[in-house]
């Protein structure tokens, strides 16, 4: 089985679980909270790289010593 095959297959499974235990409309929260916290977080590390500087950064990784 493909490793794309084996995640699908796992995300129906977790699918029917959550509407099962929880409903269509408790699922679509949840799913919604998991991805908001998401989209936080990349704008969280968007603006962290805002703040870069590219040349300094490269300088601290590539510069030897």
């Amino acid at each position: 089985m493909s490793e794309r095959s084996a995640e699908n297959k796992l995300l129906k499974k977790a699918m029917r679980i959550l509407f099962k235990e929880l409903g269509p409309v408790e699922t679509s929260r949840f799913l919604s909270i998991t991805n908001q916290k998401r989209k936080e977080s990349v704008k969280r590390h968007r603006d962290w790289q805002k703040g870069l500087n590219k040349e300094l950064l490269f300088k601290e990784i590539f510069e030897e010593n």
